[in-house]
């Protein structure tokens, strides 16, 4: 990341003298001058660090005076501070693209240009020490002139291992959907044109493969959807840059500064305009996932007669990306048309990072590419411990003395692919940090393959509740030890009684929980078929609710409802669920909204959408069905309330508002109850449902307001990507309790 050379330029530029060094410590600093001299260097420390470096905190001490004549690098001796020479993949830095575009630079239109503050690194990593040996770039031997900025501290490219040049460093070409090689003298110039003409492409980028159409042309739009199998879920767009941008969606300096940052994630965006691009882009959605070209090769791609395009990631619905060129011809070449291919290695696939801007915060949904292996750091030291996530989202995890290495976004654990990755994963974090995990977290899901997986390892299990983890996660990205009332609120979660949880309020800490109120249990008519078809659900709780005669509402008028009451009343294949993102499909279909859905939580989030980002003044609190030990959310309340304005002919936005308020109002009222039993005031929001914004912002506005000490997500996503955080912290308490 360029730490060493910039202490040495700075030192240097400064006057001072003594040495550089890595140390299993850190970073290592003797410097001798004057106390001005000294002061100067403390000031421009903070302000001038390289972009891919975090400083953590700094120690000083007063030592004896040397003999030093000139401020030198020590070279690293053997593998110390592992964990400082390993950077996420970044944005092309301004210095690099500046090169790119200078008619009189060597790398001119060089779609493979990087320096030490930019480019790939952890994708090319094959095994450590981070050197070129050790990467992709090991096929590729420095020329002369690459040679000597590699070698001199003083150059912008001093030690980064991906340089490379036309000369002597990858290459580019195209091919048709059978592999042969297209004989063209600039492949990405005719690679433009094949978009422009209505063709997909795939592209070999930092992490993998993405598919590529032009934006604005609905048919090759409508032709990628049929291909990837992806009927309705809205594409992410890669625009030329944020003045376009501005045209399409609203954006704050928040969500600009997520754009712009050498992360260079997905930002869900509000729609502004789409006049000019294809429609079916995000059909029935007001948001859109945008981003800035973030490799040599976007910025040429769309310099200029291109401004905006689909950039989804190459696979078949749930599957991986592609990321090996053999792999993606076979793979993809019933999607694409043409394949625009390099040949440096991809190690590590790694999918775009995706966020999303909630109460003022930039949040993850998404924490992959950009953004892992960043460490999370922790308060205190402990041992090292494997997390191995859930089925849905997963990620990995794997601690070391106060640091947890998160994983890159994996994906679903549904089918091989997905297994083998999570598999290959594994093993390359554990290799690139030198870990050898004491002990093994998994989710107490038995048919999880993660779960399979932990079970299959001959080392120490902990098994973990889902929702506990949530709670977890959320307390240990916020520094917190003491009990907590968690609020956990997610789609699916196996429970400690058999059932599906997802709907909890818990008391807990990293040691242990009570679960203290929640949704009535209701029956899944179908299991996964209802949640494909959440009018089913919608049903159930109706059955529930009003017995056999369900009440005749327009969303269930032609519908065959015969087949699911038989089911609910012989207890056939209809698991209890006490899901709020159940509740929330259920609600959603019942009021009209999505019968069916093409993607996950569609119904909810259109229903959300239907709202309007307002609550309205309109709401219930919900019965509370009180027990010895806990408290149950009465569905019967909620389907009689949603009947009841049904009937009386309120629209679906009036159904929506009335609903996210009634939630939140219910949500406080037993945060209170639970305050006043136990007199906490500290709450973690977790789950996620908790992306729903209208809910969130909502509710987080009148938690605070009623003086509870609030905390969220900010690192990892309040969804299953930041499960393998709460397992960490979990297995940290199991061990040392």
């Amino acid at each position: 990341m360029g730490f060493r050379p910039f202490i040495y330029n700075l030192a240097r530029d400064i006057g001072l003298r003594g040495s550089v060094s890595n140390t299993s410590e850190g970073v290592k600093v003797k410097i001798q001058g004057s106390s001005a001299q000294h002061a100067e260097f403390d000031q421009r420390l903070g302000l001038e660090a390289p972009p891919l470096s975090t400083i953590i905190s700094i120690d000083a001490e007063d030592i004896p005076l040397s003999d030093d004549t000139e401020f030198i690098i020590i070279p690293s001796a053997g593998q110390a501070a592992v964990s400082t020479l390993i950077a996420p993949d970044v944005a092309l830095c301004e210095d690099c693209r500046q090169e790119l575009f200078d008619p009189g630079d060597r790398r001119f239109h060089y779609p493979f240009i990087n320096c030490t503050n930019c480019g790939p690194r952890y994708t090319i990593i094959e095994n450590i020490p981070y050197d070129r040996p050790f990467t992709s770039m090991k096929d590729f031997p420095l020329c002369q002139d690459c040679k000597t900025e590699y070698e001199d501290p003083e150059d912008r490219r001093f030690h980064a291992q991906p340089n490379a040049c036309p000369v002597c460093g990858p290459q580019i070409w195209l091919t048709d959907a059978s592999g042969m090689r297209q004989d063209v003298d600039d492949p990405i110039l005719k690679t433009v044109q094949l978009l422009t003409e209505g063709k997909i492409l795939a592209i070999k980028g930092l992490g993998g493969f993405h598919l590529a159409v032009d934006a604005g042309n609905e048919t090759a739009v409508a032709t990628l959807r049929i291909a990837k199998g992806r009927a309705e879920k809205p594409f992410a767009l890669m625009i030329r840059d944020l003045e376009m941008a501005h045209q399409i969606v609203q954006l704050d300096p928040a969500e600009e500064q997520a754009l712009s940052s050498i992360q260079a994630p997905i930002l869900l965006a509000s729609i502004k305009d789409l006049t000019d691009l294809a429609p079916n882009i995000a059909p029935g959605n007001d948001r859109l996932g945008i981003m800035l070209p973030y490799t040599p090769l976007h910025h040429l791609l769309l310099n200029d007669t291109l401004s905006v395009l689909v950039m989804t990631s190459a696979n078949f619905s749930e599957e991986p990306i592609c990321i090996d060129n053999d792999e993606a011809l076979e793979r993809l070449s019933g999607m694409a048309d043409y394949f625009l291919l390099h040949d440096r290695d991809i190690y590590l696939r790694s999918d775009d990072s995706v966020v999303t801007e909630m109460a003022g915060e930039i949040r993850p949904i998404r924490r992959s590419r950009g953004s892992a292996p960043r460490p999370i750091f922790l308060k205190n030291k402990g041992p090292a411990i494997l997390a191995v996530g859930g089925e849905l989202k997963n990620t990995i995890a794997l601690s070391k003395d106060d640091q947890v290495f998160l994983s890159q976004h994996i994906g679903d654990l549904e089918n091989l692919e997905a297994y083998e990755f999570f598999q290959m994963t594994m093993e390359h974090i554990k290799r690139i940090f030198e870990i050898e995990p004491e002990l093994i977290v998994h989710d107490l899901h038995p048919e999880y393959l993660a779960t399979k997986w932990a079970r299959e390892q001959d080392l120490p299990l902990l098994g973990v509740q889902h929702h506990h983890a949530h709670l977890a996660a959320c307390m240990l990205e916020n520094g917190l030890d003491e009990p907590v009332i968690g609020i956990i609120m997610d789609g699916t979660g196996f429970g400690t009684d058999g059932t599906i949880w997802g709907g909890e309020f818990l008391i807990g800490d990293l040691h242990g929980f009570q679960r203290k109120a929640f949704f009535e249990p209701m029956p899944l008519p179908g299991g996964e078929a209802a949640i494909r078809a959440p009018w089913r659900i919608g049903a159930s709780y109706l059955h529930h609710s009003y017995g056999v005669e369900l009440p005749a509402i327009p969303a269930l008028l032609n519908k065959d409802l015969t087949p699911i009451i038989q089911m609910i009343e012989q207890g056939l294949n209809s698991p209890l669920t006490s899901s709020c993102g159940r509740l929330f499909d259920a609600v959603a279909a019942l009021s009209g909204g999505r019968q069916e859905i093409r993607y996950e939580a569609q119904a909810a989030i259109e229903f959300m959408q239907a709202a309007h980002n307002e609550l309205g003044l309109d709401f219930t609190n919900f019965d509370l069905l009180k027990h010895e030990n806990h408290h149950a959310i009465s569905i019967s309340h909620i389907m009689h309330e949603l009947v009841r304005r049904i009937n009386s002919g309120k629209s679906i936005t009036a159904l929506s508002q009335w609903f996210h308020h009634s939630l939140i109002k219910t949500f406080v009222h037993i945060a209170e109850l639970l305050r006043n039993d136990t007199g906490i005031a500290k709450l973690v929001l977790s789950g996620g449902v908790f992306q729903n914004q209208l809910l969130f912002e909502g509710l987080l506005q009148v938690l605070e307001r009623d003086q509870f000490e609030v905390y969220t997500h900010g690192q990892v996503p309040s969804n299953d990507g930041g499960l393998a955080l709460g397992q960490i912290a979990i297995g940290r308490g199991f061990l040392s309790f």
